[in-house]
Order: C-alpha cells, then sequence, then structure tokens
C-alpha cells in the first residue's frame, strides 16, 4: 500500500485564511447563496452575440425529439437522409422511424456483446477488458459507421410504419432488463465454455438467448413490420400510395443515399493518435458483419474546412461532440465565453483538447446535425446546428455554438469522401491503427 498523507491541521487553518482573506470569494459566496453556479457566473453580453444569423444555411424542416433516450446519433443521422428523402417526394414535411432503428440496433448490439464474451471466455471476468464489456453490453449510444451497418442490413421506413412507444421515448428500464439479461448470459457462456462445451454448442445458447431479448424489444418496442404501405402528400397536394414497401426497398427506392461514400473525420490532437492517420476501435461494433468503426484524424481547421465546403454543397453534416460543456439550454448556445467560473473562484480551469481527451475531462457524448455557419472575413465564428431535443428551447431547437466552442468540443464530423482532397482520399485507405476499448475515441454518442 503506499503511505498516503492526510490533511493536517495547519494545511487547514492556512485553507480557511486564503479564503477569508479574499473579498471576491466573500462576494462570489454571496452571489451564490440562492442561485446555481451556472447562473452566477453566466455572461449576458457573450450570449447575446449568438444570433441567429449565418452567411451559409441549408432549410431543414422541424426538430424531432428523442425523448428520454439516448438515440441522439440515430436521430441525427436519420435527420440528414430524411432531407434528401423530402426532396425526392417532394413534400414539405417528413421523419423516419427511430424506433425501427433502435431496434435494430438493439438486437445487432446483443448479438455483438454475446460474441464478443465468446471471443474473451478465457479472460478472467475481472480482466479490463471483460469488466469493459460487462459494463454496459447495451446501450441507446453509438458511432456513425453502427448507422451505416444498420441501413445496409435492415433498411429505413417512415414512421408511421413504426412510430415510437413509451419504451422507446423512455428506455432506462428496457435497457436495464436487457443488460441484466445480457450479464447473466455471459455467465452461462463463460462457464459452459471454459468447462469444455464446444463452440457450436455456445452459438446454439446464444441463439436462444437472442430470442428472449428479441421477445423483450417486441413487448417493449413493437415487432417491426416486414412490409408496409406508404401514404404521403406532396407540396402540390397530390395524393400517393405506395404498397407492399420493404425497409430496404423503400430505402433504394427513394433515399439513394450511397453511406459507404462518407468518412468520419475526428480532430484527437494527442501524443498517440498522429495526424493523417486512420484508427479504428477493438470490439467496438453493432452489426457483427457491417463495418468497423474508421475514422480519420485531422487537424481542426482542417476539419472546418471540409464541414464548411459540404455545407457550400449544399449538404448536411452529422457531428458528435460534448453538450456537457458550456451550454445553455434553454437559449440553445454552447460557447466558451458562456461562464466565468475562473474569476468568482479564483481558479485556472484552461485544459488544452488533448490533455482533457487523455484526462477524461471531456469526450464525444451527444451528436447532432450542423446547417448552417457564419463566415466572416472567409473564417467561421459561430455554427447553426439541429438538435433532437425537441422544439421548445433554442430557436425552435436550432441550436448556435461558437467557433472556440466548436475547436474545443468538436470531435467527429461525416464528410463525404469528394470532398477529401487527392491525398486525403489516398491517406484513408491506409490500414488503420487499432484502438483500445476505453480509449476516449471509443465512445458513443
Amino acid at each position: 500500500m503506499s503511505n498516503f498523507k492526510g490533511i493536517s491541521q495547519k494545511s487547514l487553518e492556512g485553507f480557511r485564511a486564503y479564503y477569508e482573506n479574499n473579498t471576491v470569494s466573500k462576494v462570489a459566496t454571496k452571489a451564490m447563496a440562492k442561485q446555481s453556479v451556472n447562473d452566477a457566473c453566466y455572461d449576458t453580453f457573450a450570449a447575446a452575440k449568438m444570433n441567429h444569423k449565418f452567411s451559409i444555411e441549408i432549410p431543414t424542416m422541424k426538430a424531432c425529439n428523442q425523448k428520454h433516450s439516448g438515440r441522439c446519433w440515430l436521430f441525427s443521422a436519420l435527420n440528414v437522409l430524411r432531407e434528401q428523402l423530402a426532396k425526392e417526394l417532394n413534400v414539405e414535411e417528413i421523419e423516419l422511424s427511430q424506433n425501427y432503428m433502435s431496434f435494430c440496433d438493439k438486437i445487432e448490439k446483443s448479438n455483438y456483446f454475446l460474441e464478443s464474451i465468446i471471443d474473451t471466455y478465457e479472460m478472467p471476468a475481472d480482466s479490463r477488458l471483460v469488466s469493459h464489456l460487462l459494463s454496459s453490453p447495451v446501450s441507446d449510444g453509438g458511432q456513425w459507421d453502427m448507422f451505416v451497418g444498420l441501413v445496409e442490413k435492415y433498411g429505413v421506413m417512415p414512421k408511421e410504419a413504426m412510430p415510437e412507444t413509451f419504451q422507446s421515448e423512455n428506455t432506462h428500464f428496457m435497457n436495464s432488463i436487457i443488460n441484466t439479461m445480457l450479464r447473466k448470459d455471459a455467465l452461462l457462456l463463460r462457464n459452459a465454455l471454459n468447462e469444455g462445451r464446444s463452440s457450436d454448442e455456445a452459438e446454439g445458447m446464444k441463439e436462444e438467448m437472442l430470442k428472449e431479448i428479441y421477445n423483450i424489444l417486441s413487448i417493449c418496442l413493437g415487432n417491426p413490420p416486414q412490409s408496409f404501405d406508404f401514404e404521403y402528400v406532396d407540396k402540390d397536394k397530390k395524393y400517393h400510395l405506395e404498397r407492399a414497401l420493404t425497409p430496404k426497398s423503400f430505402y433504394s427506392r427513394f433515399i439513394k443515399v450511397d453511406l459507404s461514400e462518407f468518412i468520419s473525420i475526428i480532430n484527437a490532437p494527442t501524443e498517440t493518435k498522429p495526424f493523417n492517420r486512420t484508427y479504428t476501435v477493438e470490439y467496438l461494433k453493432s452489426v457483427a458483419e457491417g463495418p468497423s468503426v474508421l475514422y480519420f484524424n485531422l487537424p481542426i481547421n482542417r476539419l472546418k474546412e471540409l464541414v464548411i465546403k459540404q455545407l457550400e454543397a449544399g449538404e448536411l453534416v452529422w457531428f458528435g461532440c460534448d453538450t456537457g460543456k458550456a451550454g445553455e439550454r434553454e437559449k440553445g448556445i454552447w460557447d466558451t465565453g458562456l461562464y466565468d467560473y475562473e474569476t468568482p473562484f479564483g481558479i485556472n480551469m484552461q485544459m488544452d483538447k488533448g490533455d482533457m481527451l487523455d484526462y477524461s475531462q471531456s469526450a464525444m457524448g451527444h451528436a447532432m446535425v450542423i446547417t448552417g455557419v457564419n463566415l466572416v472575413d472567409q473564417k467561421p465564428d459561430k455554427w447553426k446546428i439541429e438538435n433532437s431535443w425537441g422544439d421548445e428551447n433554442g430557436c425552435k431547437g436550432y441550436y448556435i455554438i461558437s467557433d472556440d466552442w466548436f475547436d474545443r468540443y468538436v470531435y467527429q464530423v461525416c464528410i463525404n469522401k469528394k470532398h477529401l482532397s487527392e491525398e486525403e482520399r489516398e491517406l484513408i485507405k491506409q490500414q488503420p491503427t487499432v484502438l483500445k476499448p476505453w480509449d476516449p475515441m471509443g465512445t458513443l454518442a
């Protein structure tokens, strides 16, 4: 055991004197007695600069609402696709079924978790890898490449074909039940394999386990329809009826987006991740036979250049960031200057982006859609964001992030490969470096 040292009485007396002799601390104590820290540190003038005026802005539909679930990555990805669908159908408004995609995602994640348990059965249960796998067998979160795998295998459908349920909008208890079952299943599989049962027997056990998970999902979310009729009225008030569509035929007929042409560009300025290199993350997947997560790490200025290029082409940008920092939800603002914590507390909180990743101060945890940017002298100063938290906050569900906030807390953007330079298109073909499952770039939006 380390020889830990406690806090001495002399030190405590010094701490007390430091506070009692600090005028700013006394004022701050009074300011925070009857309001939150954020309210006391809020900078009204910084917020006033974040207005909804943009030099490049793509018209989009009304904001969706993921309710009490962590399905932002699915909502934002489907929001990108629905704009293409609306153009194809010539309609004012449409939504794709987030519930359907969540069902497909949950059953696929359950399978991938059990396959991972079979793959690691010889490792001790308290090994870092097995402990990591068991920490959260299935969650609501995901990654862009997971979405690609789901669409390629299952297609998509309009929201009317598989609408939301109470459980799809309030996922906590459903996830808890599924994860309890999967941890019990992991115990059974590991015991069976360590007792000498064959891999074929383990796969048979897994099949029965997945049948139970599928049943839970069907009870909570509904059993996905294999085919459906699709009705809509276009902008010219003309009625349309398309019969007996499947999710895959609906996608190929009406959306026609080749998702394989997109790549995740990240900005992870850490010593272990040199720029202009590709990366993947071990044991981070949804569809077992689907594409692996693939990142291409670039400096933040180049990442922003690509985002602007895609917006100028009239194309939306799916992105992942850390919305837990410097945000005001009611006004819909994220800005590093929004709160001044350092003055009242007399502290220096500055860390660079790479250190924040390495020391667990920040990581990607939410996905949204970039729909616009304001350029001043050809440089961005703020970005327009389509969120999936409903239309009650921000500007009817649309938010703003400052460019400085973008630099610090945006970690991933999804870019069409056609916007990359010729050199970058060659670089993304390289064999990716494999990151550990607990790497900060292994977090899910």
